[in-house]
Protein backbone atom coordinates (compact mmCIF):
# COMPACT_ATOMS: atom_id res chain seq x y z
CA UNK A 1 0.00 0.00 0.00
CA UNK A 2 2.83 2.40 0.85
CA UNK A 3 4.59 1.57 -2.42
CA UNK A 4 1.44 2.47 -4.37
CA UNK A 5 1.23 5.80 -2.56
CA UNK A 6 4.86 6.56 -3.31
CA UNK A 7 4.45 5.62 -6.98
CA UNK A 8 1.23 7.66 -7.23
CA UNK A 9 2.90 10.63 -5.56
CA UNK A 10 5.84 10.47 -7.93
CA UNK A 11 3.50 10.28 -10.92
CA UNK A 12 1.54 13.31 -9.72
CA UNK A 13 4.66 15.41 -9.08
CA UNK A 14 6.26 14.33 -12.36
CA UNK A 15 3.18 14.99 -14.47
CA UNK A 16 2.46 18.39 -12.93
CA UNK A 17 6.12 19.38 -13.32
CA UNK A 18 5.97 18.30 -16.95
CA UNK A 19 2.84 20.37 -17.53
CA UNK A 20 4.56 23.39 -15.97
CA UNK A 21 7.60 22.80 -18.14
CA UNK A 22 5.45 22.62 -21.29
CA UNK A 23 3.67 25.88 -20.47
CA UNK A 24 6.97 27.58 -19.63
CA UNK A 25 8.61 26.37 -22.83
CA UNK A 26 6.12 28.35 -24.92
CA UNK A 27 7.93 31.54 -23.91
CA UNK A 28 11.34 30.33 -25.05
CA UNK A 29 9.80 28.92 -28.25
CA UNK A 30 8.30 32.31 -29.08
CA UNK A 31 11.66 34.00 -28.55
CA UNK A 32 13.43 31.44 -30.74
CA UNK A 33 10.82 31.84 -33.48
CA UNK A 34 11.24 35.62 -33.43
CA UNK A 35 14.99 35.13 -33.83
CA UNK A 36 14.40 32.71 -36.73
CA UNK A 37 12.04 35.26 -38.33
CA UNK A 38 14.71 37.94 -37.99
CA UNK A 39 17.30 35.74 -39.69
CA UNK A 40 14.93 34.84 -42.54
CA UNK A 41 14.01 38.48 -43.10
CA UNK A 42 17.73 39.31 -43.13
CA UNK A 43 18.14 36.69 -45.87
CA UNK A 44 15.20 38.24 -47.73
CA UNK A 45 16.83 41.65 -47.50
CA UNK A 46 20.01 40.23 -49.00
CA UNK A 47 18.09 38.49 -51.78
CA UNK A 48 16.09 41.58 -52.74
CA UNK A 49 18.42 44.51 -52.07
CA UNK A 50 21.78 43.00 -53.00
CA UNK A 51 20.83 40.00 -55.14
CA UNK A 52 18.02 41.78 -57.03
CA UNK A 53 16.14 38.48 -57.22
CA UNK A 54 12.41 38.39 -57.97
CA UNK A 55 10.25 37.70 -54.93
CA UNK A 56 9.24 34.09 -55.80
CA UNK A 57 12.87 33.14 -56.34
CA UNK A 58 13.92 35.00 -53.17
CA UNK A 59 11.26 33.15 -51.15
CA UNK A 60 12.48 29.79 -52.47
CA UNK A 61 16.08 30.70 -51.62
CA UNK A 62 15.05 31.70 -48.10
CA UNK A 63 13.25 28.40 -47.68
CA UNK A 64 16.35 26.52 -48.78
CA UNK A 65 18.89 28.58 -46.80
CA UNK A 66 16.94 29.56 -43.70
CA UNK A 67 16.07 27.67 -40.56
CA UNK A 68 13.17 25.37 -41.44
CA UNK A 69 11.43 26.22 -38.17
CA UNK A 70 10.48 29.52 -39.78
CA UNK A 71 11.54 29.49 -43.44
CA UNK A 72 8.67 27.14 -44.36
CA UNK A 73 6.44 30.22 -44.06
CA UNK A 74 8.06 31.71 -47.16
CA UNK A 75 7.46 28.49 -49.08
CA UNK A 76 3.79 28.58 -48.02
CA UNK A 77 3.50 32.16 -49.27
CA UNK A 78 5.25 31.31 -52.54
CA UNK A 79 3.02 28.28 -53.13
CA UNK A 80 -0.09 30.32 -52.29
CA UNK A 81 0.86 32.96 -54.84
CA UNK A 82 1.44 30.34 -57.55
CA UNK A 83 -1.87 28.60 -56.81
CA UNK A 84 -3.86 31.86 -56.69
CA UNK A 85 -2.75 33.83 -59.73
CA UNK A 86 -4.99 36.81 -58.89
CA UNK A 87 -3.67 37.15 -55.33
CA UNK A 88 -1.25 39.89 -54.44
CA UNK A 89 1.72 39.55 -52.11
CA UNK A 90 -0.18 40.78 -49.06
CA UNK A 91 -2.80 38.05 -49.61
CA UNK A 92 0.02 35.52 -49.47
CA UNK A 93 1.23 36.95 -46.19
CA UNK A 94 -2.30 37.01 -44.79
CA UNK A 95 -2.71 33.33 -45.71
CA UNK A 96 -0.09 32.33 -43.10
CA UNK A 97 -1.46 34.46 -40.26
CA UNK A 98 -3.05 31.49 -38.47
CA UNK A 99 0.11 29.41 -38.84
CA UNK A 100 2.12 32.19 -37.21
CA UNK A 101 -0.24 32.37 -34.25
CA UNK A 102 -0.86 28.67 -33.70
CA UNK A 103 2.33 26.87 -34.71
CA UNK A 104 4.92 29.56 -34.01
CA UNK A 105 3.18 30.99 -30.90
CA UNK A 106 3.34 34.55 -32.22
CA UNK A 107 1.35 37.27 -30.54
CA UNK A 108 -0.74 39.76 -32.47
CA UNK A 109 2.07 42.35 -32.55
CA UNK A 110 4.55 39.73 -33.84
CA UNK A 111 2.18 38.82 -36.66
CA UNK A 112 1.60 42.49 -37.45
CA UNK A 113 5.33 43.11 -37.92
CA UNK A 114 5.52 40.16 -40.30
CA UNK A 115 2.45 41.36 -42.21
CA UNK A 116 3.99 44.83 -42.52
CA UNK A 117 6.76 43.13 -44.49
CA UNK A 118 4.12 41.87 -46.93
CA UNK A 119 2.66 45.34 -47.26
CA UNK A 120 5.94 46.98 -48.18
CA UNK A 121 7.58 44.40 -50.44
CA UNK A 122 7.48 45.27 -54.11
CA UNK A 123 5.75 48.62 -53.56
CA UNK A 124 8.79 50.86 -53.73
CA UNK A 125 12.26 51.18 -55.15
CA UNK A 126 15.34 49.58 -53.68
CA UNK A 127 16.39 52.47 -51.41
CA UNK A 128 12.89 52.74 -49.90
CA UNK A 129 12.78 49.00 -49.36
CA UNK A 130 16.15 49.19 -47.63
CA UNK A 131 14.72 51.82 -45.26
CA UNK A 132 11.66 49.66 -44.67
CA UNK A 133 13.84 46.66 -43.84
CA UNK A 134 15.71 48.77 -41.27
CA UNK A 135 12.41 49.79 -39.72
CA UNK A 136 11.22 46.19 -39.59
CA UNK A 137 14.49 45.12 -37.95
CA UNK A 138 14.02 47.81 -35.30
CA UNK A 139 10.50 46.54 -34.62
CA UNK A 140 11.75 42.94 -34.46
CA UNK A 141 14.43 44.07 -32.01
CA UNK A 142 11.71 45.48 -29.76
CA UNK A 143 9.71 42.26 -30.04
CA UNK A 144 12.82 40.24 -29.28
CA UNK A 145 13.51 42.28 -26.15
CA UNK A 146 9.89 41.94 -24.99
CA UNK A 147 9.91 38.19 -25.64
CA UNK A 148 13.19 37.81 -23.75
CA UNK A 149 11.75 39.67 -20.73
CA UNK A 150 8.58 37.56 -20.79
CA UNK A 151 10.65 34.40 -21.02
CA UNK A 152 12.82 35.35 -18.04
CA UNK A 153 9.79 36.29 -15.99
CA UNK A 154 7.25 33.62 -16.87
CA UNK A 155 9.22 30.51 -17.80
CA UNK A 156 10.53 29.96 -14.26
CA UNK A 157 7.13 30.79 -12.78
CA UNK A 158 5.35 28.08 -14.77
CA UNK A 159 8.03 25.48 -14.10
CA UNK A 160 8.00 26.16 -10.37
CA UNK A 161 4.22 26.40 -10.29
CA UNK A 162 3.91 22.97 -11.89
CA UNK A 163 6.25 21.41 -9.35
CA UNK A 164 4.64 23.15 -6.38
CA UNK A 165 1.15 22.24 -7.53
CA UNK A 166 2.17 18.58 -7.74
CA UNK A 167 3.73 18.65 -4.27
CA UNK A 168 0.66 20.39 -2.83
CA UNK A 169 -1.64 17.83 -4.44
CA UNK A 170 0.42 14.98 -2.99
CA UNK A 171 0.29 16.56 0.48
CA UNK A 172 -3.48 16.95 0.24
CA UNK A 173 -3.95 13.36 -0.93
CA UNK A 174 -1.72 11.87 1.76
Amino acid sequence: MIILRIIGSLLIVTSSSLIGYIYGKKYSDRLNNILHMKNCIRLLETEIIYGANPIPEAFLNIYNKGNKKFSFIFKYIRDYLFQNKNANLLDGFLSVEDVLKEELLFKKEDVEVFLSLGRMLGNSDRSDQEKNFKLIFMEIGNLEEEAREEKEKNEKVYKNLGLLFGVALVIILL
